[in-house]
């Protein structure tokens, strides 16, 4: 490759000491997104990412932002904005910074409509996408979800392959990716000749790119279409990306962040400068071992559904620099229950039991006294606080998912999919537990046999009425939404009766953290006593959480994370503004 030319991307730095105008560290959605606006203004910019692939946790994502009061509502957006300022206050207790939430009501809806003015990048809402905490004032139905449309993955060329796939066990057959939506439809196909031409034309797709020598179906949906099309826009505006770049410190001189000494692949470091400074958009550290021994509560998750790289390395970085940290929060992680599948290849996959299961009829929660404590269709993250609290009384840790053979065989069970033929492989491989008699399924899972059969009585009697008298498991349009709308007269409760019985262990995974930097809402990192440390920007995982530890909706991650990287990205680029030009692209010189 020729000096000045580049592949989309330009996979390495091309001379040593060479200067950028901004550097980003993490390669997700919010490192995407504030590399992206700052080179579509004609910045040269380079994200770091010190994976083997790029797009971290967010391509693992459902690829949702949670955007509150945003164009495609319409006339209604101004009320929506005020119900969502009146929800987060009082999902947060009045713990969420109140300038950053207004920051990100006001942002938020800006950075859709830029996205689609100037890429035609456009979000779709949900038709039913309902806020997690449906009790308290100011939670919407719909309108706040939106999610990115399908992406070729072709468009990539060879960074296709360099994009961190979804997790093993929420691909199809081939590695076809569907929305959740299309999922459904999957059910339907058997009885629905719409359905079943879709299903052939899906999986027709993956068998031909699996022909032609790829690693799974380039049709990207979820995480994977919103990381791949920013990604495209980025690199279609000469934006440069490095896989395995290790940073080892930030450069401070004069006072301010200039660029970063890094390790790359030889025994000298290497330094890289930044006109403008650097931001930090490395995840958070769910996947880090020591800071979750650090700083979450016990007993301490073993493992995550987060990507590898989201470590705390940039975390540390900034405080190596005189950065604080935010105010901490309940516990500091968002959290899923997850199950642990052992692989053929001998290795261990992380399930994250997000919807699919946990709110359809016949599924209960148990803990060691074989009874429930939770209702089981609440959202992830309530799901998992609600077993810290009660492993504090009785052991909860894990926690047994369990059903019969009828809800096994239509809903499925974590990573044993509906209408599976052959669960028993699920059980050799230890990941289920079966049984013929409830009593036996106890004693398989070690939980008190009185408790459980009990329990499964008293939910059998639930079912019939309809109406969940312990923990009103159906009782919102949360739980609702995720139930099976075919079946009633509660889409959430159903009787636990068809032997043989199946139970899987859940334990709690933090999917990201909620201790972050401290941020301003131009998105620049503070000191200790409140300052901006200049040219020194966070966002997404590594900036303080903007809702306090609490999980207003799906997408509430992503929404804030994208935001704020464009605050960053907008913020460096008015700094530089003063001190001189940015050159514009060659397409807007020359219009």
């Amino acid at each position: 490759m020729g000096e000045g030319k580049r592949d989309r991307g330009g996979g390495a730095c091309r001379a040593q000491g060479e200067d950028y105008d901004l550097l980003v560290l993490g390669s997700g959605a919010a490192g995407l997104t504030a590399g992206l606006f700052a080179a579509l203004e004609g910045a040269r910019v380079l994200i770091l990412e010190h994976g083997p692939r790029f797009g971290g946790t967010s391509a693992r994502s459902s690829g949702t932002l949670w955007i509150p009061g945003n164009h495609h509502l319409g006339e209604t957006a101004a009320r929506d904005r005020a119900e969502a300022r009146t929800y987060v206050e009082s999902l947060t207790g009045g713990r969420a910074d109140p300038a950053l939430l207004e920051t990100f009501l006001d942002e938020g809806p800006a950075l859709l409509l830029e996205l689609e003015r100037r890429f035609g990048f456009v979000f779709r809402p949900f038709p039913l996408a309902p806020d997690y905490r449906q009790e308290l004032p100011g939670a919407a139905l719909r309108g706040r979800a939106l999610e990115p449309p399908p992406f070729d993955g072709r468009r990539l060329g060879p960074w296709f392959e360099k994009l961190e796939p979804p997790l093993a066990e929420l691909l199809l057959p081939g590695g076809t990716m569907v929305t959740r939506a299309e999922a459904t439809r999957l059910l339907r196909a058997h009885r629905s000749p719409r359905d079943a031409a879709f299903a052939i034309a899906l999986f027709g797709g993956t068998v031909r790119d699996r022909l032609a020598g790829r690693p799974r179906g380039t049709r990207l949906v979820t995480g994977n279409a919103l990381v791949a099309r920013l990604a495209f826009e980025f690199f279609a505006r000469g934006g440069e990306l490095r896989l395995g770049a290790e940073p080892r410190r930030l450069l401070r001189e004069a006072g301010r962040v200039g660029g970063v000494e890094l390790v790359a692949g030889s025994p000298e470091p290497r330094v890289l400068r930044a006109r403008l400074g650097v931001v930090l958009a490395g995840g958070g550290f769910p996947a880090s071992p020591t800071w979750r021994a650090r700083h979450l509560p016990e007993p301490v998750p073993a493992a995550t559904a987060a990507a590898d790289g989201c470590d705390g390395s940039t975390l540390s970085l900034a405080l190596e620099v005189g950065a604080a940290l935010a105010p901490a929060s309940d516990d500091h992680a968002l959290w899923f229950p997850s199950s642990f599948v052992p692989r053929p290849d001998g290795s261990t996959g992380v399930y994250p039991h997000i919807v699919l299961d946990r709110a359809k009829p016949g599924v209960i929660a148990v803990d060691a006294s074989g009874r429930r404590f939770v209702d089981e269709a609440c959202s992830y993250h309530e799901f998992v606080r609600a077993m810290y609290r009660r492993h504090r009384e009785v052991g909860a840790i894990p926690t047994w998912l369990l059903c019969d053979r009828r809800s096994l065989r239509r809903y499925g069970l974590g990573a044993v999919r509906p209408y599976e033929l052959f669960p028993e492989r699920w059980v050799r491989r230890g990941y289920l537990r079966r049984a013929p008699t409830l009593e036996g399924l106890a004693r398989a899972i070690g939980v008190d046999e009185a408790g459980l059969v009990g329990t499964a009585a008293r939910v059998n009697g639930f079912a019939e009425r309809g109406i969940d008298e312990d923990f009103g498991k159906g009782g919102n349009a949360y739980d609702r939404a995720h139930g099976d709308p075919d079946h009633g007269p509660n889409p959430c409760l159903g009787p636990i009766r068809e032997p043989p019985f199946y139970a899987v262990a859940l334990y709690p995974t933090p999917l990201a953290t909620s201790l972050g930097l401290a941020v301003d809402p131009r998105a620049r990192v503070l000191d200790a006593e409140g300052r901006p440390i200049p040219g020194l920007w966070a966002c997404g995982g590594d900036m303080r959480h903007l809702f306090a530890g609490e999980y207003p909706g799906p997408g509430a991650q992503l929404g804030p994370a994208t935001t704020f990287a464009r605050l960053a990205a907008r913020d460096a680029l008015g700094l530089a503004a003063a001190t001189r030009p940015i050159r514009q692209p060659e397409r807007e010189r020359s219009a």
